[in-house]
């Protein structure tokens, strides 16, 4: 099933849902379409393009800032699916400072790894394994459990998260 962009009236992204979602959220004329696919939704009598991007009529506060959950997609997103030992196409996740050397499943501890680099590295530091990070892991910021969520970025949701394809790709 596909899914579709939920914009703040502010068009802050908030999440992401089904497409048949966002359509009753604008037939229900709680949003606007922003963006449309090429799939077309059928009734009896009406046709209505799926939309892929949707902006509230309203505005929605945010308590909080929601926080990623630790898990393998999340990881593979914030890392951008490469290695972060050698660049290749990660795998596996890789605990830094192993969890048999009291190290925390945390987000600063934890990065994506191919299974090669993973098995060099086995349950050693990485002063021990001769191996270096190209870059130190960090919680996640801004909007990344938007890629987290739905797996990609697609090419019109970009305009609305530049920052977070800006960044990843860095």
């Amino acid at each position: 099933m596909s899914q579709a962009l939920v914009l703040n009236a502010t068009y802050e992204p908030l999440c992401v849902v089904s497409s048949r979602r966002a359509l009753l959220l604008v037939i229900d004329a709680k949003a606007e379409a922003v963006h449309h696919t090429e799939r077309v939704f059928r009734a009896e009598r009406v046709r209505f393009s799926e939309p892929s991007v949707v902006r509230l009529v309203y505005y929605v506060r945010v308590p909080y800032q929601a926080r990623i959950a630790l898990n393998r997609r999340a990881v593979f997103a914030r890392d951008g699916h490469s290695c972060q030992y050698c660049g290749a196409t990660a795998e596996n996740i890789d605990h830094v400072i192993p969890r048999s050397r009291g190290g925390p499943h945390a987000w600063d501890n934890v990065v994506a790894a191919c299974r090669p680099c993973n098995t060099a590295k086995r349950d050693r530091l990485l002063e021990d394994s001769g191996m270096k990070l190209r870059r130190l892991p960090a919680v996640p910021r801004e909007r990344t459990w938007i890629l987290a969520a739905s797996g990609t970025v697609r090419p019109d949701w970009e305009p609305y998260l530049g920052r977070i394809t800006a960044s990843l790709s860095a």
